[in-house]
């Protein structure tokens, strides 16, 4: 496995890498577009951040989540499960993140999910272990995967900021799904996880430029 995206030298040889073995990517560097290192705490408590943040506003996440932390003290599974279903409904967690935050909690306690292991396993198999969990989809995988433990392979394919993104890149006639841009990336490997800061980065560009949402 390639070295874990923790610093800003590392984030600069996969880009580096992804130049030379994609001209797209080649030309999104030397156009300028610069990606950001920003990595979140692993463990119980990233995961469960990106779990409050799942299909909701940034600003809804972060209201949420600061309600929810005034209550989850310390940020724990065992103390999670401690929490009565209406504290967490008070932090306004909808029921089915409830459910998802109680099925990890269990998960972590019971040993079905080594959190603090995770960094050591390949992207696909922490993949498989994280998705186990009731509630914890593709998507959340990776980004925990990527913004938490720093895993540079790991590709959230199903991110539309990062489909719109390619598709604009690439000149692709629409925004490919999720099959279409796994199969896309495999030039990326081992830096996909690069490959998508890149594609956020140039997300940002194209929707300021353009002043129009996906």
């Amino acid at each position: 496995m390639a070295t874990l995206l923790e610093t800003d030298a590392v984030l600069k040889r996969g880009l580096s890498e992804l130049a030379l073995a994609d001209p797209v990517m080649a030309k999104l560097v030397a156009s300028g577009v610069t990606p950001q290192l920003r990595k979140r705490p692993p463990g119980f408590e990233g995961l469960a951040w990106i779990v409050v943040g799942q299909q909701v506003s940034t600003a809804s996440a972060t209201a949420i989540w600061s309600r929810l932390r005034q209550i989850l003290e310390p940020p724990t599974p065992d103390v999670l499960l401690g929490l009565t279903d209406e504290s967490l409904r008070g932090a306004r967690l909808s029921a089915g993140k409830i459910r998802t935050l109680r099925a990890l909690a269990t998960e972590v306690i019971e040993g079905r999910l080594p959190l603090d292991e995770l960094h050591n396993r390949p992207a696909e198999e922490a993949h498989a272990l994280l998705t186990r969990v009731k509630g914890i989809g593709p998507w959340t995988a990776d980004i925990y995967l990527l913004f938490c433990l720093g895993h540079p392979d790991a590709f959230p394919s199903g991110d539309l900021a990062v489909q719109e993104a390619a598709r604009s890149a690439y000149g692709l006639e629409q925004r490919p799904d999720a099959k279409t841009l796994t199969a896309l990336a495999e030039t990326w490997r081992p830096w996909r996880g690069v490959a998508a800061k890149m594609l956020w980065a140039y997300y940002r560009v194209i929707k300021s430029r353009e002043g129009a949402p996906i």
